[in-house]
């Protein structure tokens, strides 16, 4: 019995370790973009995985734009990271100055030509699960 109340336990403290997940297409490409850590006020640790016909693309030039638009009595803001290769995945670390609404774009260049993934985050604000909520709905520890 012990036994199955501390693997209940652990899987619980697992659901609510996850941070931000999201995963979308652009092009023929396929985006996965995360943090082990849910989004917040400062410093975040961001993972950008790019796949083309199922398998890791390694040789693209990726960044990670976030930005708030300007609003009544707030300027717009930003902050981009230039993503560093990583084993197969992309890796930067972006500063965001306040809770909100940050939309991004993960842009990359790959053979030659440009693509962009957009999506858009809520720091702050976390769900039941203990995962971040996504403006665009599809964020959400891999779901």
């Amino acid at each position: 019995m012990k036994k199955v109340f501390f693997l209940l336990m652990f899987c619980v403290s697992l659901a609510f370790a996850m941070g931000f997940y999201d995963k979308g297409e652009t092009g023929a490409y396929t985006v996965e973009i995360s943090s082990d850590k849910i989004l917040v006020e400062g410093s975040n640790d961001i993972t950008i995985k790019l796949f083309k016909d199922a398998k890791a693309v390694t040789d693209a030039v990726v960044r990670a734009k976030f930005f708030m638009p300007e609003m009544p009595g707030m300027p717009y803001m930003e902050y981009i990271g230039n993503a560093k290769l990583d084993a197969d995945v992309y890796k930067t670390t972006i500063n965001f100055s306040m809770n909100g609404t940050w939309q991004y774009h993960i842009q990359f260049k790959h053979n030659g030509s440009k693509y962009t993934y957009r999506g858009s985050v809520n720091l702050g604000q976390e769900s039941e699960s203990g995962t971040m909520k996504c403006g665009a709905g599809k964020c959400g520890g891999g779901m």
